[in-house]
């Protein structure tokens, strides 16, 4: 199954405490939560790009499943970690104490984020 394709945000939940609890100021978690991000997403075999963008913030990370690479976290910091695939729908790797669960179905993608107790979910749309 293949991720490449554009997603756009629908919904998501627990923002403001996930983006509190990683240590983002107020005035970015209150101009970001009600922003619709746009991912882009280009996979190639083992090795993707994924361009996050929201409002004027762009975020690209590139990675080859499997092998160590550095990702842009979203409080700007990098983080080096590996992304695997479980079956052929699901990206996951560990990072920094986050847990990142990525999950194609169809035209959707569920993000799951998990810190502690805490978990954040976006779900997004093809379009």
């Amino acid at each position: 199954m293949s991720f490449t394709g554009k997603y756009e945000l629908q919904s998501h939940e627990n923002f403001e405490p996930f983006m509190k609890a990683l240590g983002l100021p107020d005035d970015q978690i209150q101009k970001g939560k009600d922003i619709k991000s746009v991912s882009e997403i280009v996979q190639n075999g083992n090795k993707f790009k994924i361009t996050v963008t929201t409002g004027s913030k762009v975020m690209t990370n590139e990675f080859t499943i499997g092998e160590e690479c550095e990702i842009e976290l979203l409080t700007g910091e990098k983080a080096k970690c590996i992304v695997n695939m479980e079956g052929n729908n699901k990206l996951v790797t560990n990072l920094k104490g986050l847990k990142s669960v990525t999950e194609l179905n169809g035209d959707t993608i569920t993000h799951t984020m998990t810190k502690g107790d805490l978990t954040y979910k976006r779900i997004s749309k093809r379009i």
